[in-house]
């Protein structure tokens, strides 16, 4: 167990090394400060995984209200902690915080200066100027992927998921971890609805402007049995035979089609790239899942 003194020594010396990162920044050296904040980022992501969390919903739901403080304690501005309490709020009542109750939040890159939209005047603190300010997304798949390298994707990720299934039963595909969690089922399940969301995104983007995208609980959908096929297999089917469709319209638009916008619920507004590179970054991150659920 790590001392609270080791602890305070650590956080202080990934602070000095951002501070380094900052005046090599200044200096030009952009490639030495890359490599910095890259390792504190490898550094506090590695930290957070090792503390392996397993809180229920509501547990999760009760911090809030800790970190809240603690956010307050450091400085944060205040709109971040009720913005958290709006978040909070909608969990509560089983629904997902919106875009006009949860805005991007912004961060000035060179003091810290936080601000829960983007600020329309310099910075308060140091004077930057606000188009310098970094913006934080919901999710990094929303800048993920150029259309070529979306569309290589979208292509190639069935497949994968395809040799993750071959040779297995159903009595494989229904096992649930022991650990909790999907099993094999539940995992291609979610991949035919996300991609049935995409299918009605798509369509709506090319032939409405900027329509409103109606948030999905997508997650929630992966442990229902009403309505499904009885074979695993036939939902993949289902999936991939929806992918194809989606794939002949992608394959065919203008290019220019690929920066038509939507008004997510959600995300607020996205470009037909930022919403299929979000479909196709997402669904990468369950092929290590499926790889996980593999029987020993």
């Amino acid at each position: 167990m790590i001392n609270t003194m080791q602890k305070d020594d650590s956080v202080k010396e990934i602070i000095y090394i951002l501070a380094i990162a900052a005046r090599f920044e200044r200096e030009g050296q952009y490639n030495i400060a890359k490599i910095l904040r890259a390792s504190v980022d490898a550094i506090t992501r590695r930290a957070a995984f090792n503390l392996n969390l397993t809180m229920d919903r509501s547990k999760l739901i009760e911090e809030l209200d800790r970190i809240k403080e603690t956010l307050s304690n450091h400085g944060v501005n205040p709109d971040f902690g009720a913005a958290l309490k709006r978040g909070k709020n909608a969990m509560i009542e089983g629904n997902l915080p919106l875009i006009g109750e949860i805005p991007h939040p912004h961060i000035c890159r060179r003091c810290g200066q936080s601000y829960l939209r983007k600020p329309t005047t310099n910075c308060l603190t140091c004077g930057s100027w606000p188009s310098s300010f970094q913006q934080f997304l919901p999710v990094y798949w929303l800048s993920e992927f150029d259309p070529l390298t979306v569309l290589e994707h979208l292509r190639e990720t069935p497949k994968e998921v395809k040799k993750l299934l071959a040779g297995l039963d159903e009595d494989i595909f229904t096992k649930l971890p022991v650990n909790g969690g999907w099993s094999i089922r539940q995992v291609v399940t979610h991949l035919r609805d996300a991609q049935g969301v995409l299918s009605t995104r798509l369509k709506l983007i090319l032939e409405q402007d900027n329509p409103i995208l109606t948030s999905q609980a997508v997650f929630d959908w992966a442990t229902r049995e009403d309505g499904k096929p009885a074979s695993t297999n036939d939902i993949f089917d289902m999936y991939w035979s929806a992918r194809k469709k989606s794939l002949d319209i992608l394959e065919t638009i203008p290019l220019k089609d690929w920066w038509r916008t939507g008004e997510h619920e959600e995300f607020g507004k996205l470009t037909l790239t930022q919403q299929v590179s979000y479909f196709a970054a997402h669904e990468i991150t369950h092929l290590r899942q499926l790889n996980n659920l593999q029987p020993s």
